[in-house]
């Protein structure tokens, strides 16, 4: 499997960690100064989730794709593969997103597996630890701030 992944222990309960996960994405999603806006947010299987990551010199950066799972509280995945018309769209990966208990807190898992290993390659390239990593922390940083 060509998978790239984070974790992260975060001292707080998987239910606020899961709130802020789900609900509170433009806070948290992009490594700063980066943001998102929320286009849409279907959570069912093949629902639409689309959003636009905004760039410090403007830079757009569109991301179009269903989810394929959407587990209230626990994890939800997403690929870019298709659109919620099931349209094809050039597959990059396919993203989960989890939080499962540890202790008095919560783990957070985010991976990205990929179709083939020079895509995984060009998205290690790309910065996936740090970036990836950047929005772990602040998700961690909100959800023990809270």
């Amino acid at each position: 499997m060509q998978e790239l992944s984070i974790s992260r222990y975060i001292a707080a309960s998987p239910a606020k960690v899961w709130d802020i996960l789900a609900n509170r994405q433009e806070e948290w999603w992009c490594p700063k100064p980066w943001y998102i806006t929320m286009v849409a947010q279907e959570r069912r299987p093949g629902g639409r989730a689309a959003m636009v990551m905004h760039g410090p010199d403007g830079e757009e950066m569109p991301q179009e794709g269903i989810f394929l799972a959407w587990d209230e509280g626990r994890r939800f995945i997403t690929t870019d593969a298709v659109t919620h018309e099931f349209e094809p769209s050039g597959p990059f990966m396919i993203g989960i997103w989890e939080v499962t208990p540890e202790g008095e807190g919560t783990r957070y898992t985010a991976s990205a597996r990929h179709w083939t290993q020079e895509a995984m390659q060009q998205h290690a390239e790309m910065g996936f630890e740090a970036g990836w990593g950047a929005c772990a922390d602040q998700l961690k940083a909100l959800a023990e701030a809270d």
